[in-house]
C-alpha cells in the first residue's frame, strides 16, 4: 500500500528512478505543485505537455502547455509522437511529446511528467520503469473547495470533474507512493526527495 514519502530513506539513495509521474484527482494541485518544482528545483526537467484546450489566464505556450488544435494533435499521434495521450473530463485532449522526454534522460536529468490519470497507467505499460507518485488531497471537502473556488468551469463542468475526481481517487493503490497536497511548498519538496534530489529549494 503506497505511503506517504516524509523521510529522505523513501527515495533510494542515487538510486531513484530517471522518470516520475505526477498524477492525482482533479483539482488536487498537480499543476500549481510542479510549478513550484519548476520554478525552485531546476535539478528536475519539467516535462510540457500539449493540450487542445484554450490557454487559462496567466497560462504560457511552451511553458505551461503546447496548445494546439485537433488537427496537430491528430498528426502528433499518427506519428508516433505521444509518449501517452488522454481525453480529459470527455472534452480536451491532452499529452505528452515523447522525443523531448527521452532527451532529457538521455542527458541525465530527472524528469517530471504531470499527467492525468489515463496517462500514467499508459506510461506505465510503455517506461514501467517509471516511478508513479499519487498526489491526494487533505480531505475531500478540501478538493471539493479548491474546485468550486477558482472559478475556471462553468457548474455543469464542475459537476463532471467531481464525479471524475471520485473514481480517480479510487486508483491510489496503482501508485508507488501518495503525496499529500496539505501545503504546496511541502508537497513538492517531498516529490524532490522521492526523486532522489534535495528536497530544499534553491535560493
Amino acid at each position: 500500500m503506497p505511503t506517504e514519502a516524509t523521510t529522505s530513506a523513501a527515495a533510494s539513495a542515487g538510486g531513484a528512478p530517471s522518470v516520475t509521474v505526477l498524477a492525482g484527482p482533479t483539482a488536487v494541485g498537480k499543476g500549481t505543485v510542479s510549478t513550484f518544482v519548476r520554478d525552485h528545483f531546476p535539478d528536475v526537467w519539467l516535462s510540457v505537455s500539449a493540450t487542445t484546450r484554450r490557454p487559462r489566464p496567466g497560462e504560457q505556450e511552451g511553458v505551461h502547455y503546447f496548445f494546439v488544435d485537433d488537427d496537430a494533435f491528430d498528426r502528433m499521434i499518427e506519428e508516433g509522437e505521444m509518449l501517452e495521450w488522454a481525453v480529459v473530463h470527455n472534452s480536451y485532449r491532452y499529452g505528452t511529446p515523447r522525443q523531448k522526454v527521452l532527451e532529457a534522460v538521455a542527458a541525465g536529468r530527472k524528469v517530471l511528467l504531470e499527467i492525468d490519470l489515463q496517462g500514467a497507467r499508459q506510461v506505465r505499460d510503455s517506461m514501467p520503469e517509471a516511478q508513479f507518485v499519487f498526489l491526494a488531497p487533505p480531505t475531500w471537502e478540501e478538493l471539493v473547495a479548491r474546485l468550486t473556488g477558482r472559478g475556471t468551469e462553468t457548474p455543469e463542468e464542475q459537476r463532471v470533474r467531481l464525479e471524475t475526481a471520485k473514481i480517480e481517487l479510487a486508483a491510489e493503490s496503482e501508485f508507488d507512493h501518495t503525496v499529500v497536497n496539505d501545503r504546496v511548498e511541502t508537497a513538492a519538496a517531498r516529490l524532490v526527495e522521492l526523486m532522489g534530489l534535495d528536497p530544499r529549494p534553491a535560493a
